[in-house]
């Protein structure tokens, strides 16, 4: 019943900028933790930046000062704002949000994004 649907992946040149939003809709009653992730061909998902409910981020060594990850819980949104991007940033990113689906129901489940293809390249 939840979707979570990204947008504003592409092609950009080195040193260029990109924002990847990530927005969810259905039946959401409560959003904790969104993240984003990220794989690039042949190689292992990982995780790229996290941002809770209480506005607490944290990134991966190589995102740090050059990613920023944000949240609109009115818009059931999150963002990551893609800065001095390199080659090797190159990757399919895939948003993650925490969601309570229920009124009565105190659990929270994972959904993810379909993904977006970001390309960093001369």
């Amino acid at each position: 019943q939840v979707q979570l649907v990204e947008s504003g992946g592409g092609l950009v040149q080195p040193g260029g900028s990109l924002r990847l939003s990530c927005a969810a809709s259905g039946s959401i009653f409560g959003i904790n933790t969104m993240g984003w992730y990220r794989q690039a061909p042949g190689k292992q998902r990982e995780l790229v930046a996290t941002i809770t409910s209480g506005d607490s981020t944290k990134y991966v060594d190589s995102a740090k000062g050059r990613f920023t990850i944000s949240r609109d819980d009115a818009k059931n949104t999150v963002y990551l704002q893609m800065n001095s991007l390199k080659p090797e940033d190159t990757a399919v990113y895939y948003c993650q949000m925490s969601i309570r689906t229920l009124p009565f129901r105190l659990e929270y489940d994972y959904y993810w994004g379909q993904g977006t293809q970001v390309t960093v390249s001369s």
